[in-house]
């Protein structure tokens, strides 16, 4: 185990990313909706980005980071337009199925 700040932490590789994605676009969307700051939200999204990001680097290298990022913030941008067409929470279980899939299958399968 890792060191951060006292606490113990997983090691990059050990990180179940997809459900790490799945936390933060829910997790941000949910928080910004419910308490109305907006930037709070977005906080728990990059937090939760960052966190992925780390292991998607350790895993793969700056492709796999690379790809896995846009896709992350690929979907929470769709999520908006998608929004207006199907509703709020149907779009971003959509966003986050599709992107926690990728995660899973391009990531957490190493």
């Amino acid at each position: 185990m890792a060191q951060f700040m006292g606490f113990d932490i997983k090691p990059p590789a050990e990180v179940t990313t997809s459900a790490v994605v799945a936390s933060g676009l829910i997790g941000g969307w949910l928080t910004a909706r419910e308490t109305g700051i907006r930037p709070l939200g977005g906080a728990i999204l990059a937090a939760a980005g960052v966190w992925a990001g780390r292991s998607w680097w350790a895993k793969g290298g700056v492709l796999l980071t690379s790809a896995l990022a846009a896709t992350y913030i690929g979907a929470f941008g769709l999520s908006h337009p998608l929004a207006k067409k199907i509703g709020a929470w149907p779009a971003v279980l959509t966003v986050t199925a599709a992107t926690a899939t990728a995660s899973y299958a391009l990531s957490d399968t190493r």
